[in-house]
């Protein structure tokens, strides 16, 4: 961490940061070496573990541990069967933060508070937000329609003051962002910070192939696609040859798909069937999917396995948000954090009315 500046924020005091940038669990790709660079350059790093067994994801920690000593998070799967487990390990390790891509179970949220984690739920609706708040939520993130991956369809521009006026916990804003006029801007409409998964998953620290992250470079704002073909949920993509074929192919085709990567993740994740089954049908609750849905749904831990550990773009797909088309280099999290809060720094010092009269400050 270079930069001098600093914005200090109800999210940088609530967790213990020096600058309220988020990089987002991304499934494949937040693992322990950027989790902690983005933690040593002074934002919030946070590790995506719903791709990883129980033992892996201590592993993970471990690891994180090893490379920093500064705060870090952990996301987390709020209907996975062995959530309670995987809770238990975030207090074993001290791990910070849980953040989490539904709304976590009340006695969940009251076991991570009772030992002084802080909890931070992503929402994708007002009332989801003053739902975790009421059970006794940090914070929450909430991410606009541009965002990569499994997303919806309001924007983070309309999405993000409507949660703001329902709630009075920090609001971290992601969906869009990608440098300090982005943060100023959330900072303005009255975030306390921004998220970002695919900046962050385009930076010298991701574990991403190199090859994939040139890829990604390649495309412009056009270049992402929301589409239900690959599990059954609205899923922002890049817009490859592959998706292409995807969304043209028959329901027998995408079945039997289905069910060769539902073995294939039944095999790398070491679940019975049993507990696969219990998996789905608890997602199923937490999400109202259907089961044809659910079928669908081992689609994705599989395909993105493919394209972004494998490489592998002919038989796997790439998540991204549509700042792909905006992004054109690969600094280190350390840079990308560091330009981020300058540039944010240098707009918000000309709005006096901005620093002085709310609860953030420039410090």
């Amino acid at each position: 961490m270079s930069t001098t500046n600093r914005i200090r924020t109800s999210l940088t005091e609530l967790v213990g940061i020096q600058h309220p940038v988020v990089q987002t669990g991304m499934g494949w790709v937040a693992g322990p070496r950027l989790a902690a660079a983005t933690a040593q350059a002074g934002g919030l790093g946070i590790l995506a573990s719903a791709t990883m067994t129980c033992d892996e994801l201590e592993k993970a920690i471990v690891e994180t541990k090893s490379r920093t000593d500064k705060p870090f998070g952990v996301n987390l799967r709020a209907d996975a069967a062995d959530a309670g487990q995987r809770v238990d390990l975030l207090l074993k390790y001290g791990v910070k933060v849980a953040s989490f891509a539904l709304a976590p179970k009340r006695e969940l949220i009251d076991k991570l508070k009772e030992n002084d984690a802080v909890v931070i739920p992503s929402v994708g609706l007002p009332r989801h937000a003053q739902k975790v708040a009421a059970w006794g939520a940090d914070a929450v993130m909430i991410q606009g329609g541009e965002g990569g991956g499994h997303t919806g369809a309001t924007p983070t521009t309309l999405l993000l003051p409507a949660v703001l006026d329902a709630v009075d916990i920090p609001v971290i804003a992601a969906g869009g962002f990608f440098d300090g006029r982005g943060l100023a801007a959330a900072l303005s409409y009255g975030a306390a910070g921004i998220g970002m998964g695919t900046r962050f998953l385009l930076t010298s620290d991701s574990a991403v192939p190199e090859q994939i992250k040139r890829r990604y470079l390649e495309f412009g704002l056009d270049g992402t696609v929301v589409t239900t073909k690959a599990d059954g949920m609205p899923h922002r993509l890049l817009r490859t040859e592959f998706i292409d074929a995807l969304e043209s192919s028959s329901p027998l085709g995408r079945l039997m798909g289905t069910a060769r990567r539902t073995l294939q993740f039944k095999e790398l994740s070491g679940q019975s069937w049993l507990g696969l089954a219990r998996d789905g049908l608890s997602m199923k609750r937490g999400t109202g999917r259907s089961w044809g849905q659910m079928m669908l749904a081992a689609n994705t831990p599989m395909l993105l396995k493919a394209g972004l550990v494998n490489g592998d773009t002919q038989a796997g797909m790439l998540a991204s948000g549509q700042v792909v088309g905006v992004i054109d280099d690969l600094p280190t999290c350390e840079q990308l954090v560091d330009r981020i809060i300058d540039d944010a720094v240098e707009r918000l010092s000309v709005l006096p009315g901005f620093v002085h009269n709310s609860k953030d400050a420039l410090a």
